[in-house]
């Protein structure tokens, strides 16, 4: 056989009619849209303009001039289109459709074997062949239109086209088409009429849409006050009219006929077409409503002066800005001293009113918060007044409100003076003889003022300047510098080496609140919190200090301070971890109301001082015994992850039956329970591992990975706390310390990451990491304690050192009252023989634990060794 039969034909072709007619279809749409897409581009361009109405807006001869361009160019494009477009043929939809599929079936199918015809091995491969091709025909999928035009218009004008018309169908009006036939030199276009359109827009503030007046039946009308009404008039001349009576106008009236007509909607009246087609509207006018605006409390202020004074707002379209204004009530200034000069002419305050960021702002309270303490007014009687303006520019004000101007108070007696003349200074130059002579009285004997020779120098620099000046007369630039030198000695002598310390405790507090108050990221707001964390440490530090230095000031500096609060470390640390973590729940007003409280206590607050702990430890020894306890507990985590690694190699062993298992708890004996019970095998050694803090049962006491990761959080936080009470900042072992508990609080952090990930030799490592990292803090603390100790005037701590030298064992830990070495204790690395003598033993353990061709048994002995000490 030859070939197909007929019907083998029409059952492959019959398998191709839609694939067929699909791809013809698109060869169709390509021709006609690459024929015609001038002519489209021509005529949606015409459209567009006459919908937008821009034959009303130029010149008749300009309109005349662009409808000839624009039908020659609708000419050139139809000539365009008839030439290029053609229908495509079946055949070439064929041809395309067979070239799109490998092999070419579809011409296969129709093709007869050359030769052969007689030989039947040739024709049944033929028949095969053609079979082949027939099942892959009949998997031919359309093929698609190629509608690009890139290369026939490189400068994309059919989609300019398409945007003007879109814009037309938008902000145009299909009505607007007609009134090019009245342009036409023939009157026939008239024959239906003058027409007319007209808008109402609100004002924009309002938020509402803009009114077409032609869909609007007769009658009643509201609209805004200041809404625009725009009218525009097409035909003869007077043929259409406009009365009015809601604009209020009375002179500069436009004719009743202008075409264009625009005003505004200031009163109740009635708005009227007239002429074919005309109407008449009765407009009410909803008026604007004044922004309200009132106080709503008493002005609040800080311990160090700032102000916070809460209002609210309201207005029926939302408040635009507002201000606070402040003026001197000087009927009521006590004349007297240096206030009894006529002051010098100074400006109002006037502040920006804080408003919403976001949302309604119809009603809304917020607070005025300012420092007015370097003001000349500070602390003297003034009239506030708040004020608001909404978008029509009416504006509200409170009435005048009598308040002293809060500024920072000085309990400090020299402080308070410096404070006093630059008042005077600034309240009026003539002040500036009386000034510089009460502040040599000031500074007579400065070793009876003053702590520092420093500060009693700079008082004599300013005072020699402004007697210097004031022979030559006083401008205000030397003014302000002058007054700027007093206010710092001021806070010099109120807070001594405090005001930096201070200064940069506040500023991580500002930044953080406006962080919370903006929305900040995750981890801009954990930068900004260990900010605040390392500028309070460093406050306690300061205050402390200060505190060593001048002593306790008994019940008079007590009545100085106000209503002071006892606080220690431990409680700003647990504050501070209570505003992290409501910050990370998402719990934003909580946490900022938190951190103000914080802010509060902190410039309130006299610090508890570290008293000598319970059995005359200092706190060096504190925080050497804590870092052992947490090194300690360090290890039984240790140890119970190794065990729990150790059972997931071993799943049939029972509790307490693999080799060296030391028990959940961290426990010592060998066959010890897994649940920190004692067991039943050889030796119970007893429990040592805590769960959770303080020994207690907390939420890490949970089996498995997820127990473990919590009980190391906690040991975490607990490192922190630690870390906030270290003694020795400043000094390089002190730093050191500081940073290797940094590595071991990093570590844990590794390692209660593996935990919750069911990794259980990863948080091994880690937990390995941070034990050696906690091993080399204590050692570095024991040398800045060591190095403190030999700091100390001669005398000084001798006794108390020989005491405690003479009992410790050789390795220079602390032995008991019995003379019982204390296994547990920390090694003294510190300086002196028993702590060289420690050191020189940890160094051989770690050499010999590193020699690998030492027996298994004697390493395992001297990593456990390691691991313990």
């Amino acid at each position: 056989m030859s070939s197909f039969t007929p019907n083998d034909m029409r059952r492959g072709l019959a398998k191709l009619r839609w694939p067929l007619r699909l791809t013809w279809a698109g060869m169709f749409a390509e021709a006609f849209v690459r024929a015609v897409w001038p002519l489209m581009t021509v005529v949606l361009l015409v459209f567009a303009a006459l919908m937008l109405g821009l034959q009303d807006s130029v010149q008749l001869e300009v309109v005349w001039v662009i409808a000839v361009a624009a039908v020659g160019a609708a000419l050139w494009a139809l000539v365009y289109a008839l030439r290029r477009f053609r229908i495509p043929s079946k055949a070439a939809a064929v041809e395309r459709l067979d070239a799109s599929l490998p092999g070419r079936p579809i011409q296969a199918m129709l093709d007869d074997a050359a030769i052969g015809s007689e030989d039947e091995a040739s024709m049944a491969v033929w028949r095969a062949h053609k079979a082949r091709m027939a099942a892959r025909a009949a998997a031919a999928d359309p093929v698609p239109a190629n509608l690009r035009l890139s290369d026939r218009d490189p400068y994309a004008l059919r989609y300019v086209a398409v945007l003007a018309f879109a814009v037309a169908v938008l902000f145009g009006s299909v009505w607007r088409v007609g009134s090019v036939a009245g342009m036409a030199p023939s009157t026939a276009g008239l024959a239906n009429g003058p027409v007319w359109e007209g808008w109402a827009e609100p004002p924009r503030y309002t938020g509402r849409p803009t009114l077409y007046l032609n869909d609007l039946s007769e009658g009643a009308l509201n609209l805004a006050k200041g809404t625009l009404i725009t009218l525009r008039f097409y035909g003869d001349v007077g043929a259409l009219t406009l009365a009015e009576t809601v604009s209020g106008r009375k002179t500069g009236l436009p004719a009743a006929s202008d075409p264009a007509q625009d005003f505004a909607v200031v009163q109740e009246g009635s708005i009227s077409v007239e002429g074919p087609g005309g109407r008449t509207w009765d407009v009410t006018v909803r008026p604007d409503a004044p922004p309200q605006i009132e106080l709503l409390g008493e002005p609040q202020v800080a311990a160090l002066g700032e102000m916070r004074l809460p209002f609210g707002a309201s207005d029926d379209y939302g408040v635009e800005a507002g201000e606070a204004r402040i003026i001197l009530d000087l009927a009521a200034v006590e004349r007297r001293y240096g206030l009894r000069a006529d002051p010098d002419p100074r400006e109002q305050i006037v502040i920006s009113l804080p408003t919403p960021i976001a949302g309604n702002r119809a009603a809304f309270e917020e607070n005025l918060i300012e420092d007015f303490s370097k003001h000349p007014w500070a602390n003297l009687p003034v009239k506030v007044t708040l004020s608001v303006l909404d978008a029509a520019e009416q504006q509200g004000d409170t009435p005048p409100q009598d308040m002293i101007l809060p500024g920072r108070r000085f309990f400090n007696p020299a402080a308070a003076a410096l404070i006093e003349m630059r008042r005077d200074l600034l309240w009026a130059t003539s002040n500036a003889p009386r000034a510089a002579q009460v502040l040599r009285a000031v500074s007579y004997r400065p070793e009876d003022v003053f702590s520092g020779a420093t500060t009693a120098l700079k008082l004599k620099r300013v005072i020699e300047k402004l007697e210097l000046r004031t022979r030559f007369g006083l401008d205000n630039d030397i003014t302000d510098e002058l007054a700027e030198d007093l206010w710092g000695l001021a806070l010099e002598l109120e807070e001594g080496v405090l005001a930096d310390a201070l200064e940069r405790l506040r500023r991580a507090q500002e930044r953080l609140q406006e962080a919370m108050k903006n929305g900040a990221s995750d981890e801009e707001i954990a930068e900004l919190m260990d900010e605040l964390r390392r500028a309070t440490e460093e406050y306690m530090q300061q205050l402390q200090r200060q505190q060593a230095q001048e002593g306790e000031q008994g019940e008079d500096g007590q009545q100085q301070q106000g209503e002071n609060m006892q606080m220690t470390q431990d409680d700003l640390q647990r504050m501070m971890d209570r505003i992290q973590e409501l910050m990370e729940e998402g719990r934003m007003a909580e946490a900022a109301e938190a951190l103000q409280q914080l802010q509060e206590m902190m410039e309130n607050m006299r610090v508890t001082e570290g008293q000598p702990g319970q059995g005359g430890k200092s706190e060096g020894e504190q925080a050497m015994e804590g870092l052992a306890e947490t090194l300690n507990e360090q290890q039984g985590l240790s140890d119970q992850a190794f065990r729990d690694l150790q059972e997931q190699f071993n799943p049939n062993a029972q509790a307490g039956e693999n080799d060296g298992n030391e028990g959940r708890n961290g426990g010592q004996g060998r066959g010890q329970s897994h649940e920190g019970q004692n067991g039943q095998g050889e030796g119970s050694g007893e429990q040592q591992g805590r769960t959770g803090e303080g020994g207690e049962d907390g939420p890490g006491d949970g089996k498995g990975e997820e127990g473990l990761a919590e009980r190391q959080q906690a040991l975490r936080d607990e490192l922190n706390r630690q870390k906030g009470r270290l003694p020795g900042q400043g000094t390089p072992e002190g730093d050191a310390a500081r940073d290797a508990l940094d590595r071991a609080g990093r570590a844990m952090d590794d390692a209660e990451q593996a935990l919750r990930n069911r990794d259980l030799a990863e948080a091994i490592d880690n937990q390995a990491q941070a034990m050696e990292a906690l091993r080399e803090g204590m050692r570095s603390l024991g040398e800045a304690m060591a190095q403190e100790q030999q700091n100390q005037q001669p005398g000084q701590g001798q006794a108390e050192s020989d005491r405690r030298a003479d009992n410790r064992d050789p390795l220079g830990r602390d032995q008991s009252n019995s003379g019982e070495s204390n296994s547990d204790g920390p090694l003294n690395l510190g300086q002196g023989d028993g702590g060289k003598r420690a050191r020189e033993l940890l160094d051989e353990i770690r050499r010999r634990s590193g020699e690998t061709a030492r027996p298994d048994v004697e390493r395992d002995y001297l990593n456990r060794l390691l691991d313990r000490f």
